[in-house]
């Protein structure tokens, strides 16, 4: 059996641990961008508490995600809970690093422009500098995405959902049937979905940020 006969074989399992892939990276860094964005928000005026969270999420980064996810084992047990809490906690770091480094790069004259006309502090956050980092902000959820979407192929170490079983299943069975087919619709897989995640990315990069005519908040 070649490579498109076992796709076409096994066709509806490879598209529903497809969308499994998906779903997790785009919740898993949708929550690690939340939290990422408010750590740098609340930090980055502040050098200590900004370089604590930064090396905090960086010291997260370096554990070998192996490693990482087989120590979420003992307190979350299998599935879905390990392989989320692993992907948040690497996501983490570009992310925070990124809002600290866009927000801190926004001229201080337009803050002090934006106070001078009455916005409030609350609202020059939001409106001005927020939206004046956002390109900068995006990069780092858009390499937090790409992590993710290789890090998701590794939970299935950990039974975690997508096709990082297909990997792993042909891996396991090197040598035996199906075995390559296996592990290179896993791979090709993922390539495709970093790919169009990616795409989404730019595109929305192109929708939001100022100076690239395309519509602004």
């Amino acid at each position: 059996m070649n490579l498109w006969e076992y796709i076409e074989d096994r066709w509806d399992l490879i598209v529903f641990e497809t969308v499994q892939h998906a779903s997790m990276v785009a919740q898993c860094v949708l929550v690690a961008t939340v939290l990422g964005v408010l750590v740098g928000v609340a930090t980055y005026r502040r050098p200590r508490p900004s370089a604590f969270a930064t090396a905090v999420a960086g010291v997260l980064f370096t554990i070998p995600s192996l490693a990482m996810l087989g120590l979420l084992i003992p307190p979350l047990g299998l599935g879905v809970a390990p392989s989320v809490t692993a992907i948040v906690l690497y996501a983490l770091l570009p992310i925070i690093r990124n809002t600290v480094v866009g927000l801190r790069g926004v001229d201080p004259a337009l803050v002090d422009a934006a106070r001078g006309i009455g916005m409030s502090r609350h609202r020059s956050l939001t409106r001005v500098e927020l939206s004046l980092a956002w390109p900068v902000i995006l990069t780092g959820i858009r390499v937090a995405t790409q992590l993710a979407m290789g890090i998701a192929a590794v939970a299935a170490y950990v039974s975690g959902p997508g096709l990082g079983e297909q990997i792993f299943s042909g891996l396991a069975r090197l040598g035996g049937a199906n075995a390559v087919n296996s592990t290179l619709t896993g791979t090709i897989g993922v390539a495709i979905l970093a790919l169009l995640f990616d795409g989404c990315f730019v595109l929305l990069g192109k929708l939001t940020t100022p100076g690239t005519g395309a519509v602004r908040g």
